[in-house]
């Protein structure tokens, strides 16, 4: 019975502890770009942390816009003309707010539709789980199981299963870009086919109509 009574508040410990590890922070958007315009977007850091910046150009002509990270103290720290999709990072971080700003003014005509998506990863709350953990180690000792090991494990799950979310967006992101490109090209074709039919029915009729008014004008000419 006591046996049973320490595996579950072990169980109970560990699951407890692994929905309170949070030491990432994430946000995804996806929003519209007008023609002709630029779009910044803040996102607040604290010193020594590490921000990773993820974007991908889903619909538009040309599927390319700028990008520009500006650091809190007005240093641009990355720049991107006229691409589709890119990976940055920002290692270590400034204490404010970075602006990240998506640019499409080089094109008058034709928005763009812009997925991205923005990972912090703080040293302060990766250090204060650590903290915690070390607490209970000192505190318990349960099951002859090393309780470092425990966390390195469920760190290393944890990290595995963010990277599989964020290859995952990224996929649905593509996703989404070719299913605007099939959609867009089927458009085309099917005005071109169209197009191509009117023209091919029109001939038809002029050739028909000028045949029979050849065989008419014949006849007359006999009689």
């Amino acid at each position: 019975m006591c046996a049973r009574l320490c595996l579950m508040t072990y169980l109970t410990l560990i699951v407890s502890l692994t929905l309170g590890l949070e030491p990432n922070k994430k946000m995804e958007f996806t929003f519209v770009l007008p023609a002709g315009s630029t779009e910044c977007f803040f996102q607040p850091t604290a010193k020594d942390d590490s921000m990773e910046v993820e974007y991908q150009v889903i619909a538009g002509s040309g599927l390319d816009v700028g990008l520009a990270i500006i650091s809190p103290s007005g240093y641009r720290v990355i720049s991107d003309f006229r691409t589709s999709n890119g990976i940055h990072m920002v290692d270590p971080t400034e204490d404010g707010d970075y602006r990240l700003c998506f640019d499409n003014s080089f094109s008058k005509l034709s928005q763009k539709m812009v997925f991205f998506e923005v990972i912090l990863k703080s040293q302060s709350n990766t250090d204060g789980g650590r903290d915690e953990w070390a607490d209970i180690a000192l505190t318990d000792g349960m099951l002859d199981y090393e309780v470092d090991d425990i966390r390195a494990r469920l760190d290393f799950v944890y990290e595995h299963l963010e990277r599989s979310r964020q290859v995952q967006a990224v996929l649905r992101a593509f996703e989404a870009r070719d299913r605007y490109l099939l959609e867009d090209n089927l458009w085309r074709v099917s005005f071109w086919s169209c197009l191509n039919l009117a023209v091919m029915l029109t001939v038809a009729v002029a050739q028909i109509y000028t045949l029979r008014r050849f065989f008419d004008d014949t006849k007359k000419v006999r009689t």
